[in-house]
C-alpha cells in the first residue's frame, strides 16, 4: 500500500534550529510537505555539533528532528541573504521561525514583511516566553523552563531534589503544539484565503505538560507528593523488581487485583484483605502492600510473571533500554525504525515517522540531509537561479 502524504504540495520555509522548531517543520514534512530548512552556511544548525557525529556534518541529535527535508544553506546576515530568504517565503504556504525575539523583523524577515507580498502566508514564531507577557524578549531553553513551570519538581523519588526529564520534553511538546496550531490555521486559510501569526512559547507548553499535576497543585495549593514510576492513586500501578530484571505491572481496577493476587502472585490472601480489597483501601495502606508484592514478584522470572499477566488480562510489560527497545520483533514489525546507508558513517537508522494511514506507515522520503546539500537544487528549482549566478553567490558566501 502506498503511504499517504496528505499534505503533498504544501511548501514550509524552515528557518529555525535547535529542537522545538525543527520538529515541527519535521512533523509537516513526515505527512508530505516540502520542507526547505535554511541553514547558517558555515556551522548550519546548533545540532549539527550536538551529540554523537554520524558523518562530516550530522549527528544523531540533528537526524533526530531533520526526516524529510531539504538543506539549503543562506547567510542571513547578508542582504542578498535576505532577499533570498524573503524570494523563498513568497513561494512558500508556511514559516517557521524561532529566532530571538524581534530578529526577524529586524531582518525584514517577520510576519508583517513577508506577509505582504503572500497574503496566505501561515507564520509560525517559536519563542522562549509568550507574547502576551513582560519576558517575551528573554531567551528560552528547555532545562530552564523545566524548572521553572515546576516540571522538575514532579519528577523523581520522593525525597529527590528537581529531576530533569531524560528528553527536552518542553522543546517537543511546543514543536508538536505549534503543528498543530499551523494545520488549524491551514483548514482555516482554505475557506478565507488569508494566513495568520501564529506565536508560541516553550513556557506556555511547557505549563500545559504539568496537566493534572498542576491542577492537584493549584486546588491544593501545595505541590503534590512525588511517586516515582508509581501511581499517586493506582496501587500497585508501577516498576516492579523480578528475579531477572524490571517489569511494569499496572492493575487498574479491583477485579483485576484479585486477578493478581489469585492468579500471578498466588497469594489469594491479599485480596481478600479489607486493607487491599479496594483501591481506595490500598493507596492509603501502600506502604504495608507494595513490600509484600516485591518480595513475591521478585521469586519470578520477568518470562513467567508477563505470561501469567497477560492470561488474566493485566497491563503489562518489560523495562528495556533504548537500544534493547530498537532490536526487538515490535519495533522491527512495524518498521518504526527507518535504515539507510550513510555515504561516509555507513549503516544507519533514524526514526520512521510515527503516522498510518490507511494501513501504511507515512514514509521516509529524504534521510537527515548533509549540510547544503540541496542549495542549488532548491534555489533553480523555485527562484529560477541558474548556475553561473549560484556560483557568484556562493563566491560571496551568501550561501553554499
Amino acid at each position: 500500500m502506498t503511504p499517504m502524504q496528505p499534505l503533498s504540495g504544501l511548501r514550509v520555509l524552515d528557518l529555525s534550529r535547535v529542537m522545538a522548531g525543527p520538529l515541527c517543520a519535521m512533523a509537516l514534512a513526515d505527512l508530505g510537505a516540502d520542507v526547505i530548512k535554511v541553514e547558517h552556511p558555515e556551522r548550519g544548525d546548533d545540532t549539527r555539533d550536538w551529540g554523537l557525529r554520524i558523518g562530516r556534518h550530522n549527528t544523531s541529535y540533528f537526524n533526530s528532528c531533520n526526516r524529510n527535508k531539504r538543506s539549503v544553506c543562506i547567510d542571513l546576515q547578508t542582504p542578498e541573504g535576505v532577499e533570498l530568504a524573503r524570494d523563498l517565503a513568497a513561494r512558500s504556504d508556511i514559516v517557521i521561525q524561532n529566532f530571538k525575539y524581534g530578529g526577524a523583523q529586524k531582518m525584514g524577515l517577520g510576519y508583517e514583511a513577508l506577509s505582504e507580498r503572500n497574503p496566505g502566508l501561515i507564520y509560525c514564531s517559536i519563542s522562549g516566553y509568550s507574547v502576551l507577557g513582560d519576558e517575551r524578549s528573554r531567551p528560552g531553553y528547555d532545562l530552564v523552563v523545566q524548572g521553572e513551570s515546576g516540571l522538575m519538581a514532579t519528577n523523581g523519588e520522593e525525597g529527590q531534589g528537581p529531576l530533569k526529564f531524560g528528553v527536552a520534553a518542553v522543546d517537543m511538546f511546543t514543536g508538536m503544539y505549534a503543528a498543530q496550531a499551523i494545520l488549524a490555521v491551514l483548514h482555516e486559510r482554505n475557506r478565507t484565503g488569508r494566513g495568520r501569526h501564529i506565536q508560541m512559547s516553550l513556557y506556555d507548553s511547557g505549563m500545559m505538560i504539568g496537566s493534572y499535576y498542576g491542577l492537584t497543585a493549584w486546588a491544593n495549593k501545595c505541590d503534590p507528593a512525588k511517586f516515582g514510576n508509581s501511581h499517586p492513586s493506582i496501587v500497585p500501578y508501577g516498576v516492579f523488581e523480578a528475579a531477572d530484571g524490571p517489569l511494569v505491572i499496572a492493575v487498574g481496577n479491583n477485579g483485576q487485583f484479585r486477578k493478581f493476587c489469585i492468579d500471578v502472585i498466588q497469594r489469594p490472601e491479599l485480596a481478600s484483605d479489607p486493607r487491599f480489597e479496594k483501591n481506595t483501601e490500598r493507596a492509603k495502606h501502600r506502604q504495608a502492600l507494595i513490600p509484600i508484592l516485591e518480595t513475591c514478584i521478585r521469586a519470578h522470572t520477568r518470562a513467567e510473571l508477563l505470561a501469567r499477566l497477560r492470561m488474566a488480562g493485566i497491563p503489562c510489560g518489560e523495562v528495556l533500554g533504548l537500544y534493547e527497545a530498537m532490536q526487538t520483533e515490535r519495533t522491527t514489525q512495524t518498521q518504526v525504525l527507518h535504515h539507510f546507508d550513510d555515504p561516509e558513517a555507513g549503516a544507519q537508522a533514524i526514526h520512521a515517522p510515527p503516522y498510518v494511514i490507511d494501513g501504511a506507515r507515512c514514509g521516509v522520503r529524504h534521510t537527515p540531509p548533509d549540510l547544503g546539500q540541496h542549495t542549488g537544487e532548491v534555489l533553480h528549482e523555485l527562484l529560477g537561479i541558474d548556475e553561473g549566478r549560484l556560483g557568484s553567490l556562493q563566491a560571496q558566501k551568501v550561501i553554499r
